[in-house]
């Protein structure tokens, strides 16, 4: 199976792209939406897997793009977002999968197994978002924003240098606390957002467009 990731997130892609290619699918990752676009038309992958939310374009954008070009390739997002007007509008405009990046590695390949044999995959966990919004209930409320409503100050300022990618000795010295306080308020994020590790958490981040872009590089 040949993939290509379109996500703006490095660590994401770096981690993602690890994992799959362990268990022997290649994938090519591109974080640039038109880059990635044109690298569809190049490599012609067996699935396409799109971030939400990235920067310069969205993900729903992107698909739309790829959909008028290319109807019949097997495409899905890949995000943290679980909110019912995103899954609808991925899939109106065209996803043949909507999956979440916490999913179990095993249950991710079988999704994008599925969607390469031309079968539509939800991610489990979002029946329950689709039957809501089929019976016509309100959209509930981001678990995710109400989440980071939780983070301290210091917390969400720790979150945005996790988000640039930088270790805990890099955070330690920028912000002049020591390598155990940052350990802290690590895990402590990781507690509030309900994630299991950094890179979850600053996925998070990035996509509910919680710091600037760049705006912590100068630090380092």
């Amino acid at each position: 199976m040949r993939v290509l990731l379109i996500d703006d997130h490095a660590l994401f892609r770096i981690g993602l792209q690890e994992l799959l290619e362990r268990r022997g699918i290649d994938v090519v990752a591109e974080g640039d939406c038109l880059k990635g676009i044109e690298i569809v038309a190049q490599e012609k992958p067996d699935v396409v897997l799109l971030d939400m939310r990235m920067p310069d374009m969205t993900g729903t954008e992107v698909l739309s793009v790829l959909r008028k070009h290319y109807p019949d390739m097997p495409i899905s997002m890949l995000t943290t977002s679980r909110e019912e007007s995103d899954v609808i509008e991925a899939l109106q405009t065209g996803a043949q999968g909507y999956l979440l990046k916490d999913m179990e590695p095993n249950e991710l390949i079988d999704a994008l197994q599925q969607i390469v044999k031309g079968n539509t995959v939800v991610a489990k966990e979002l029946t329950s978002v689709l039957a809501k919004a089929v019976q016509g209930e309100p959209p509930s409320s981001s678990k995710q924003t109400s989440s980071l409503d939780d983070l301290t100050p210091r917390e969400r300022e720790i979150l945005c240098h996790l988000a640039d990618g930088q270790s805990n000795k890099v955070i330690a010295r920028n912000l002049g606390i020591s390598d155990g306080t940052v350990k802290l308020h690590v895990k402590a994020i990781l507690r509030k957002l309900e994630v299991h590790s950094r890179v979850e958490a600053a996925v998070i981040a990035v996509e509910q467009n919680l710091c600037s872009r760049g705006s912590q590089n100068n630090t380092i």
